[in-house]
């Protein structure tokens, strides 16, 4: 990026960190599409099976959590889950208002497939591991930002 001087356009649409981060976001989720294609799954499905696959069981206000997805966004996509035969969704046994996630078998099964994955998208970025690491911790700071509140 320019320095920024006194006849810099700060509207400019290359210079927008929001544009250059749904660009990266778009693009780089595309990469994953035909690599989750032949398990059934979307990219969000992945995420939640990421999850799973780290801290299973998990209830489904813990998952949305982990995702930082709304309740109205969890519901459908554990359904689909379910459909395809990876995930139950149970009462919880000592809160029957919560209801808990697990893998099944084929669920468990499918992370051998997807273990592929990282290697393959790191391979297609051509971006050696440290790089990636960098820009992994340096979203995970604008995250954080984004969600602090406004105090300074």
């Amino acid at each position: 990026m320019e320095p920024v001087t006194e006849t810099t356009d700060l509207l400019a649409l290359d210079r927008q960190v929001c544009f250059a981060l749904s660009i990266a976001s778009r693009s780089v989720i595309a990469l994953y599409r035909p690599l989750l294609q032949p398990m059934g799954l979307t990219h969000p499905q992945y995420l939640a099976m990421l999850a799973l696959w780290q801290h299973e069981p998990l209830s489904v206000k813990e998952l949305g959590e982990l995702l930082q997805l709304d309740p109205g966004t969890m519901s459908p996509l554990l359904k689909r889950l379910q459909a395809l035969g990876y995930v139950n969704r149970e009462r919880n046994s000592h809160d029957e208002r919560s209801l808990v996630v697990t893998l099944t078998p084929a669920g468990r099964e499918l992370r051998a497939q997807a273990e592929k994955i990282p290697p393959a998208i790191v391979s297609r970025l051509g971006m050696d591991l440290e790089e990636l690491q960098d820009l992994h911790a340096a979203l995970t700071r604008v995250i954080k930002a984004a969600h602090s509140p406004d105090d300074r």
